[in-house]
């Protein structure tokens, strides 16, 4: 087996709730990584991601590569343009809003613990 992996996210499968405004392809275990996980949410107009997390040990950075929006992080509301980054440490709760044309979101994080580490917070944009 080779030390690289090559993947299309446009091949991967849409893992995001069902009936949501949005896709979720997410490629660690496509892409056989221990270390990395490699994510891209794609959100039409106006969308938000249905609930906050966060997680205990998974710092994350966010690249906008097309379209803007807002990313809430705990109380505070962020702006986003294409190409922002945005690292979040693993204790700040977060979630996303889609802008007028929507916003086409790279995440990047560690090494994923044994079990996960992410905890849900329902209706975090209430």
């Amino acid at each position: 087996m080779p030390d690289w992996t090559k993947k299309n996210f446009q091949r991967l499968r849409d893992q995001s709730p069902r009936d949501a405004p949005m896709q979720w392809k997410l490629a660690r275990d496509a892409l056989r990584s221990p270390e990395l996980g490699v994510s891209r949410f794609t959100y039409e107009p106006g969308a938000r991601m249905p609930f906050g997390h966060r997680h205990r040990e998974q710092e994350e950075a966010y690249v906008v590569v097309a379209g803007s929006g807002r990313a809430k992080l705990d109380d505070e509301i962020v702006e986003l343009a294409a190409w922002d980054v945005l690292r979040v440490a693993p204790a700040v709760v977060r979630s996303f809003e889609a802008g007028p044309e929507g916003l086409d979101l790279i995440c990047i994080g560690g090494r994923k613990p044994k079990g996960g580490d992410t905890e849900r917070f329902p209706n975090f944009w209430d």
